[in-house]
């Protein structure tokens, strides 16, 4: 699982018969900014933050219904709190951040 920023959809007119009415969105995934097409299960729109499910689970969210997914959003991400930042400012470990005056 991963996160990633919905940038675009994907339009397919002849696909299979159980993805009739999914749609399908193109997704730059945040880890290393490759693009991969997944199916919304949440429906997310174009900019957000979501959350995406890989491999033979991406189809469980549409679960009774058996779709063939290989990546699937089933989130959509409100906020991020990265606690790496704070540990870094209780320790006073600013290397590498810009001073707050910049």
């Amino acid at each position: 699982m991963y996160l990633g920023q919905v940038i675009g959809r994907v339009v397919s007119t002849a696909k299979n018969e159980t993805l009739e009415g999914k749609k399908l969105l193109l997704v730059r995934r945040t880890r290393d900014g490759r693009a991969i097409v997944t199916i919304d299960a949440v429906g997310a729109g174009a900019g957000e933050r979501v959350y995406i499910c890989r491999g033979r689970e991406a189809g469980f969210a549409f679960s009774p219904e058996e779709v063939p997914s290989d990546a699937t959003i089933v989130g959509i991400v409100d906020n991020i709190n990265d606690h790496r930042e704070s540990r870094r400012e209780r320790s006073g470990d600013t290397e590498g951040t810009e001073p707050s005056g910049a």
